[in-house]
């Protein structure tokens, strides 16, 4: 398989192991990356409009626990998921991937801030000082 700039990339981005029984094909050729990490990327690109649509929700890192749990099961059983379920699983888990780290930061900021402005309790304020 010849390698372009695009699918060095993305192999490197997401580490893939590539098995052609767990990628899609498109006119004969191979994705760069699996189902899985497929579904992952389009989850990373959808999550910016649902982020402005539906705001950012704790609940929304659930969203993880299908692929965790198809992974999970894949990988320790005989059980094989057919490369449509990997593709939604891993939809679904970009977003939450992306919800976690966008928290993770928000997080960071707002007590940045507010350490900034002498803002956080005072219980926290005595372990920083």
């Amino acid at each position: 398989m010849k390698l372009t700039f695009w699918n060095k990339l993305l192999n490197r981005m997401f580490m893939c192991h590539q098995i052609p029984s767990r990628s899609f094909f498109y006119k004969g050729k191979q994705f760069p990356i699996c189902a899985r990490c497929t579904g992952l990327l389009i989850g990373y690109i959808l999550f910016i409009p649902i982020a402005f649509l539906i705001g950012f929700k704790g609940y929304m890192i659930l969203l993880i626990l299908p692929m965790v749990i198809d992974g999970s099961i894949q990988s320790r059983t005989r059980y094989e998921s057919k490369n449509g379920i990997r593709l939604i699983t891993g939809i679904l888990g970009g977003i939450a991937i992306l919800y976690m780290i966008f928290a993770i930061f928000y997080f960071g900021y707002m007590h940045g801030r507010a350490y900034a402005e002498n803002q956080l309790p005072t219980s926290i304020m005595n372990r920083l000082t």
